[in-house]
């Protein structure tokens, strides 16, 4: 038996704006990041060797090959932790992958979070000590995405290249449906891809795609972008500098049109990319709404998922009696946590 499980949740970038490249060779962004009640499940097990480190991954998108442990990012973040800190118990890592491989929603940088704050809380029940600001340096040298997933809420502004973020309350009432093309998009491809395409049309293209909303032209300053969270979706000005790329792709461009007309159709008051793609969001106003547009959407697409914005970051969760009434002392703010399907 496990001792202890965290969700990693999904997160869809609800604005997502590329900016100027940086001296590191990372662009600067703009973004508003959202996580979801949806993602992976992580569950942590002390074995008996010290130094230790079994990891699996099982569900419908844990892959058919194995991952080299210098590309595994939970790997990886074990290994930073233990460099950092000198915890040395044995573990094994199942990770009950949901999140599709190359979606834009986060899920390899929330895996990298949970490992995070999973092995942060076995640490200090074993004595251990680290302040807060150790674990964000350590999410920051694993991925751009990573320290988003250890923020208090679930919502954040980010800009630098990921690591700078400013904590928004999450808004009520709203839900997401999720449409996966069945292809990933890989990240160095997206990024030249806008590359060629701001060198061919400007940056902004305003209106090259007039019949699919939120595809490009002028963006709000970071102060009115945060105010806009909090009207209805459908007056929200947010944007995504991939789509307008993504539809203008060959190999591409009908798939992401038709999802996004397709959510809209069926009454999302918003629809958009996450990330540097493949999936596609709707957001809705009702829940009945939502599943009624899922049901739908199945008939043509294989992964669509339902869900809704979560309050604040995954919390571990042990599972035995003696370790369970301790850690429920340590989450006095609330309980926000999800079930996997």
């Amino acid at each position: 038996m496990a001792n202890l499980t965290i969700q990693a949740p999904a997160k869809v970038n609800l604005h997502l704006r590329v900016k100027e490249r940086r001296p590191d060779g990372f662009h600067n962004l703009e973004s508003i990041f959202a996580a979801l009640a949806f993602g992976d499940t992580l569950h942590f097990e002390h074995l008996d060797e010290d130094g230790a480190l079994e990891t699996r991954m099982e569900g419908p998108f844990s892959g058919k090959a194995e991952i080299p442990p210098e590309k595994n990012i939970v790997s990886r973040a074990v290994s930073l932790f233990r460099s950092k800190t000198g915890y040395a118990r044995g573990l094994g890592v199942r990770v009950d992958k949901r999140i599709p491989l190359g979606g834009g929603l986060g899920g390899g940088s929330s895996n990298a979070a949970s490992t995070l704050i999973a092995l942060d809380t076995l640490y200090k029940a074993g004595g251990g000590s680290l302040d807060g600001d150790s674990l964000a340096e350590m999410a920051a040298l694993l991925g751009s995405d990573v320290p988003f997933f250890l923020g208090e809420t679930g919502v954040s502004y980010v800009s630098g290249r990921g690591e700078r973020l400013l904590s928004l309350k999450a808004p009520e009432n709203l839900f997401l449906v999720l449409v996966n093309p069945g292809f990933p998009s890989e990240t160095p491809r997206a990024f030249r891809l806008l590359d060629e395409f701001r060198e061919k049309n400007g940056e902004n293209a305003p209106d090259r795609h007039a019949d699919i909303p939120n595809s490009g032209g002028n963006f709000p300053d970071p102060s009115e972008l945060c105010e806009k969270l909090y009207a209805a979706p459908r007056d929200w000005p947010f944007q995504n500098d991939f789509l307008p790329v993504f539809l203008d792709d060959a190999e591409g461009g009908a798939a992401y049109r038709q999802m996004l007309n397709g959510l809209r159709g069926l009454g999302a008051d918003f629809a958009g990319l996450s990330g540097a793609g493949s999936t596609c969001f709707g957001v809705f106003s009702g829940w009945e709404k939502a599943e009624k547009a899922e049901k739908s959407l199945l008939k043509t697409w294989n992964c669509v998922k339902t869900t809704f914005l979560l309050a604040h970051r995954a919390i571990p969760e042990y599972n035995n009696n003696t370790e369970k009434g301790r850690h429920r002392k340590e989450r006095r703010h609330g309980d926000n946590r999800y079930q996997g399907p």
